[in-house]
């Protein structure tokens, strides 16, 4: 038996133009690396898309990869994943589902406060699934889960979701991979990590959703399983440059940052430059940001990406009259609550406190957002 675990596509998820492309090219060689090793199905755990209601040319795109599949005799299971969930049930997966491209396993009843999920069987194999939801809503979902027996098959399940051995103590709503349903094979996506233990595998995205993901990642993977051997594939189309700088002068920053620039070669690579300090001369939008991706671009870059969330102005020493300075914040969301009567008004201190985490050092990019959402979830109650 042989067939390949991805997930995490989030098709249509970049607004980069060139981005966007590197994201379906890199599923078009997934596609094809599996016609090419002539697996006998595919399973995508999730997030075949990054909206449940993707553009008509992601839609036309992904249509036309998946006749590939179909036309070479491959079937594709899937689930949806916390991106292409709908609470309402209706999304683009049923189309494709319906067009005969995929199948989406996710069939399940409840029963005595458990969840049995119903197998689809294809040849010598019994594929489960269960799908992801927003803010990770799915967790205690997940750790009711039976599965209706189907004695003598290699049973898979597909899950969207977080478990707690891939994650250690870092303080996130988890699954306790302990108490799933032992089966042979526990397709995983959701986590964008590197996870290959005992039979449950995060696949990976098939290309890397974000800045933060492009610099620790640097490409995309998924998994082939032939007969009980498990190997990553990986997918680079570019190579990645990250430039750090440290900033305390706005008047000087575009010239400093170009002549960093002009020191590494750029050619057909992702740029990205990452911004930190404080700045003591001129302000940020003094720093053209425009004149610097130009110069990037016109030395071949591939494209270009900036971020400036660690670049501060320095805290203003202007003390407003009505404002007690010491407790400005507090003043303000007593301001707020005055002007805006409202039973909720009480969720804000908590909110904003959960709103003040900090990634840690290390800590991946996706980790860290579900760590966050977590920390939200808990002030308001969800």
């Amino acid at each position: 038996m042989k067939f390949a675990h991805m997930g995490d596509c989030h098709l249509g998820g970049w607004r980069q133009p060139e981005l966007k492309d590197l994201n379906l090219k890199s599923f078009q060689i997934a596609i094809g690396r599996c016609i090419q090793e002539k697996v006998d199905f595919v399973l995508i755990a999730g997030d075949l898309f990054d909206s449940a209601y993707p553009p008509i040319d992601t839609l036309k795109d992904t249509f036309r990869e998946l006749r590939r599949l179909k036309e070479a005799g491959i079937p594709v299971f899937l689930i949806a994943g916390s991106h292409d969930y709908s609470v309402s049930g209706k999304t683009f997966l049923d189309v494709l589902d319906k067009a005969g491209f995929c199948k989406n396993v996710t069939v399940y009843e409840e029963r005595n406060g458990a969840i049995i999920l119903e197998p689809i069987i294809f040849r010598n194999v019994a594929i489960y699934g269960y799908p992801g939801k927003k803010s990770g809503l799915e967790v205690d979902e997940v750790e009711r889960i039976k599965l209706q027996d189907s004695p003598g098959l290699f049973k898979i399940l597909m899950l969207h979701t977080t478990i707690r051995d891939a994650i250690g103590n870092i303080p996130v709503k988890a699954v306790n991979q302990d108490i799933l349903p032992r089966v042979d094979y526990l397709a995983l996506s959701h986590l964008h990590i590197n996870y290959n233990k005992e039979g449950r595998v995060y696949s990976g995205p098939i290309f890397p959703n974000n800045l933060s993901e492009l610099e620790e990642l640097q490409q995309g993977s998924f998994y082939i399983f032939e007969n009980g051997r498990i190997t990553k594939e990986t997918i680079k189309l570019k190579d990645v440059i990250v430039h750090y700088l440290e900033i305390n002068n706005a008047l000087t920053a575009t010239e400093d940052i170009i002549k960093v620039l002009s020191e590494s070669s750029l050619k057909d690579k992702i740029v990205i430059l990452k911004l930190a300090g404080v700045i003591e001369k001129g302000k940020t939008a003094d720093i053209d940001f425009q004149k610097i991706e130009g110069f990037a671009r016109s030395h071949g870059a591939f494209t270009f990406l900036k971020s400036t969330t660690r670049l501060h102005m320095p805290e203003s020493d202007i003390k407003n009259e009505f404002l007690d300075s010491a407790q400005l914040e507090q003043q303000i969301i007593s301001n707020f609550e005055q002007a805006h009567p409202s039973k909720y008004n009480a969720l804000i201190p908590g909110l904003m406190r959960a709103l003040q985490v900090e990634k840690a050092e290390d800590e991946k990019g996706m980790v860290f957002e579900e760590r966050l959402l977590s920390e939200v979830r808990k002030s308001v109650e969800i």
